[in-house]
Order: structure tokens, then sequence, then C-alpha cells
């Protein structure tokens, strides 16, 4: 009974100093959030989507954000764009315009990034789509923007208000941006002005296919910093308040933050932002190829040893590839000194060069090590600076520009005009679409923007237009002007 006694006695005591060491333990049980609704939900499922108790390091984190907002919410403006009646289809980019508007006018909203002092403004593409007056409000001034230029392929834009000593944000470096680093979202979600919400980098070099254009360039930032509807076209900024991305996208069913943000690298944002104010157009450079992502599946098929890289399907013909040298097949490891992880960190590493830099090549054919030199060229073949001539129409409902020397190649025509920013007007009356191809109008060459333009405005009776359209298609019809 003694001994029984004694082991009785022992278990209970040790059971109260278990029950006392438990009690000191964190375990850092995660905040469980409640599924997404069953009609909402994403087709992508995230593994999470909470943040745990005390997950952070105090010695990891900054004491506060007071320093990054104070520098960076004085750059940020509320973008209101006012368009016709047209409704606009609906995509991703939608999530990001908030407010309403009376029936004959839409009133869309977002937010611009104060770039210099004397007025000029970036923002993305998406936010000032089809707009026929833009006005940006800063410090509740209220200004009329005008439009310098668009980028698709980035979806970036660049806005110019007349005013002076605004406080442009401090620039930072997308390309020095680490993974797991600090950052703030800075915009106008919900129409809420100055709104900072914090999160961390979680990757960089996304590709999540939602950039229109002829070249998408996607190698976005992904951060878990809220971002909500009103913020896209605002500042992604470090813990020291500078510029390392413009807010473009979220990734979410509801329309809300529910995960993940995207921002375009404040590096591309500011190159193309520079080019379309000095030349009205983004210098592109073109390697003279084209090229995928290495699959798994791909590299079996292949042969190749790695997944990072991407392979060369398609080789311009009188291009700078061919002209060095590349194949299709090739794999390319190395673009200068950056190596090559996919097909996102290949546009970015090109979206740096201008038309005539030289660029050194490190690529793998059959396995062995290869290296050459690409001569890049512009759109047009050249090697210099290019200022491409538009046709703006009211009247069309477009504006006309002819194809480049990429667009040649992938459509099999020697010239074209081609339909972009296609609105309410004649050639969608006629039946065009974005993207066609005018090759021949009554039976002459379509070669230049500004002749055919005003022919079309002017032209009255039994009009043929041959063509292709955007698919490729050849295309040929018939209309009756009046």
């Amino acid at each position: 009974m003694n001994s029984l006694f004694k082991t009785t006695g022992v278990s209970f005591l040790a059971g109260l100093a278990g029950a006392a060491v438990w009690s000191t333990i964190d375990f850092n049980e995660p905040e469980q959030f409640p599924d997404f609704p069953q009609g909402n939900q994403t087709e992508v499922s995230f593994a999470s989507q909470y943040r745990p108790v005390n997950s952070y390091p105090s010695t990891d984190a900054p004491i506060s954000f007071v320093e990054a907002s104070e520098n960076s919410t004085e750059s940020v403006v509320f973008i209101k764009n006012f368009s016709g009646t047209d409704p606009r289809r609906y995509s991703m980019f939608d999530y990001f315009f908030g407010g309403g508007g009376a029936p004959s006018q839409q009133v869309s909203t977002g937010s611009g990034v104060i770039i210099s002092g004397d007025g000029y403004i970036v923002t993305n593409n998406h936010v000032i789509d089809r707009a026929e007056t833009i006005e940006v409000v800063h410090k509740k001034r209220t200004y009329k923007a005008t439009l310098v230029g668009t980028d698709k392929n980035t979806d970036i834009a660049v806005l110019k208000i007349e005013e002076t000593n605004l406080p442009a944000i401090k620039r930072g470096s997308s390309r020095d941006l680490k993974i797991g680093e600090w950052v703030l979202a800075v915009g106008n979600p919900f129409n809420l002005t100055s709104t900072v919400t914090a999160g961390i980098v979680s990757a960089k070099e996304r590709q999540i296919n939602i950039l229109g254009g002829d070249f998408p360039l996607e190698s976005f930032i992904q951060t878990d910093a809220p971002i909500n509807p009103g913020n896209s076209g605002g500042a992604l900024v470090n813990i020291n308040g500078e510029l390392v991305g413009i807010n473009t996208a979220i990734l979410s069913r509801t329309g809300s933050y529910t995960g993940y943000g995207f921002a375009v690298p404040v590096d591309i944002a500011m190159k193309v932002s520079n080019d379309l104010i000095q030349y009205g157009e983004v210098q592109k450079a073109i390697p003279g190829i084209e090229a995928v992502e290495i699959t798994p599946e791909l590299a079996e098929e292949m042969k190749i040893e790695t997944l990072n890289g991407v392979i060369v399907t398609h080789v311009i013909k009188n291009g700078a590839a061919e002209r060095s040298g590349l194949q299709r097949n090739d794999v390319i490891t190395k673009l200068g000194s950056q190596a090559i992880t996919g097909k996102g960190s290949f546009e970015e590493a090109l979206s740096y060069y201008y038309p005539g830099d030289d660029l050194s090549v490190t690529y793998l054919r059959n396995g062995s090590a290869k290296t050459a030199n690409l001569h890049l060229q512009n759109l047009e073949g050249g090697n210099g600076v290019i200022k491409r001539e538009f046709y703006n129409s009211a009247v069309l409902g477009a504006r006309l520009e002819a194809v480049n020397t990429i667009e040649k190649d992938k459509f099999g025509v020697d010239y074209g005009i081609k339909i972009t920013g296609l609105t309410r007007g004649y050639l969608r009356e006629l039946g065009l679409r974005e993207g066609f191809v005018i090759t021949q109008i009554n039976g002459d060459p379509a070669k230049d923007p500004n002749k055919v333009g005003a022919y079309l405005e002017k032209f009255s009776g039994r009009l043929l237009l041959e063509g292709v359209a955007s698919n490729g298609q050849p295309f040929m019809q018939t209309y009756n002007v009046r």
C-alpha cells in the first residue's frame, strides 16, 4: 500500500510539474479563417491564408512603419477615370475600380505615384483605359490630367498635371528587393485616400497571364500586403518609403484581398515611364526569338538536365538571334551576368536593355554550353531609337499604327496598319476588332497610318478591306459606306 501511495504521489506531482511547463509553451497555433463561399472559390488553393501568432521575430521586424508611411503617402495620388456609356468588358482588373456614376457616364478610380516634381505620374494602363477625361486628386486639390503614353505590355501609363514642386517619391530598386523583406502598399482602396497596409515580399518574377499587348512582360513582385479595389497604380514601398513596385493585380474571386497582390517592379516601371516621356513609345530591345518556360515534361522529352532557363521555340528570320547563331531548341541560361531561372526572369532581364545594345548570351545546345553575342534590334528591325507614327481618330474610334517587324513575321505580311485602342466609332460599327491588320484598302497597299486614317474618315461608297485578323486568319470584306 505504501509503495502504491508513493507511486501515485510521484505521478501526481509529475503531472502538476508537466502542466506548469505546458502552460509556458507557445505553440503558435494559426488563426484560422473560414473558407471562401463555394460560389466564389478561387482556382488556386492557398496553403496559408493566415498569420500565425508571433510568427515574426521581433529582431527582424521594423519597430514601426511610420517613417516609410511618411516618406511615401504624400507622393501617391487619387485618380478618377471618366468614360462613356460603353460597358467595359469584365476582367481581373475590374477589381481595382471602385465607385459608380450616373448612367450617362462611368466613373472608375485608382491610384498613381508622383515620379517628378513637375507633374509626371505613373499608374496602371487599366486604371485610365478608355478614359475620356482623367482627374488627379492630390492633397484635396483636383487637376485635369493629360495622358502622356501607355504600354499594355507592362500595364504602365504616364500622366501629366500642370503643377510644380510636387513631392516626387524616392526610388528604390526592385532588383535588390529580397523575398521576405517588409513592404507597404500605399493607395486609395475603396475610395479611401492615403491608406497604408503592410506585408512581406513572398515571391518575385511571377507570371500570372493577365497582361495584354503584343509582347506582355510579366515578372511581378508577389506580396501579402493587403491590396484592394482602388490600390491599382499605387506604390509598393520598402521600409524606407522608397518605391519598389507599382501595385497592379490581386489573386481573388471575391474582388477583395484574400491572399496575394502583384506589383510591376519599379525598375521595369521607370524604364517604361522614361521611354514614354522621352520618346512617346517604349524602346523595346528585340532578341529575335520566342521562348518558353522549361517544364519537367519538356526537360524529360528534350533530355535537358536543368529546369532553369528558357527554351528557344522560334528564331525570327534576319533577326539578332539568327545572326548570332542561336537555333530552335537552344536553352538560354544566362543573359549578360544574370542567371535565367524562367520566362519571368528572361523577360525582365531583356527589359532593361535598349535597341543597339550588345548582350552576351549563355546557352546549352545538346547539353554543351555555348556563348553568343546579340546585337539587339528595335521593333522595326533596326538598332536605333524609334518613334512610331500613330493616327488617333475619334471618328474611327481607334488608333492606327504601322505593324512592326515582329508582327510582320507573325502575320506573314510585308506591311499593314493595325487597329489598336478600339472604342465606339466607325471601325467597330463595321465589325472590325482590336488587333486587326489592314493590308489593302480598295486594292491599294495600307502602309501609312496617317494616310489610311484620313482616307477612311472621308470615304463613302464601296469599301473593300483586306487584311489579317488577330488570330492570323486572312480577311476580306466589302462594305457600302455612306
